[in-house]
């Protein structure tokens, strides 16, 4: 017989049961304490005195600085990361509603059109020049082809 049927006979599927538990409890402490790291860098609230207490606690004794951290701060962990889900979705919104309107730096049509409007009525622009600019805008040109195109007070 080789080395592997060996190896089957002498590892029972209950030893093999038991080798997946504890890999599985293993790896999901190690989850555990990188969250505690990253949980004790993103604490505002805490200074850097504690910061470094509970780091070198959870390094220097990993199981029992784990569970006392989580007993001790497991609430806070947790509305902390709530609290920066929620923040991190504001921001999400706040770009899409920034990006839907044109971005910080471009203005819409209807802008456009009431500067030109009032830069006709000041008489810096000529009727001729208002139809064209008010043409351009209204056109299905993007507003990097039409922003050198429109007439201003200064280019005239």
């Amino acid at each position: 017989m080789s080395a592997q049927t060996y190896l089957a006979y002498d590892y029972p599927l209950l030893s093999a049961f038991w080798t997946m538990l504890w890999l599985f409890l293993w790896i999901m402490w190690l989850v555990l304490l990188f969250r505690i790291i990253v949980d004790i860098f993103r604490d505002d609230s805490m200074g850097g005195w504690a910061k470094a207490g509970w780091l070198a606690l959870c390094i220097v004794v990993p199981f029992l600085g784990v569970l006392v951290y989580v007993i001790a701060r497991g609430k806070g962990m947790g509305q902390r990361e709530i609290a920066q889900a929620r923040d991190q979705q504001k921001a999400f919104e706040s770009y899409i509603r920034q990006t839907a309107q044109g971005g910080p730096g471009q203005t819409s049509s209807v802008d456009e059109l009431a500067r030109l409007s009032e830069m006709k009525s000041r008489g810096d622009i000529s009727d001729e020049e208002f139809r064209k600019a008010k043409a351009l805008v209204l056109s299905d040109y993007g507003p990097a082809e039409r922003s050198g195109s429109v007439p201003t007070a200064h280019g005239r």
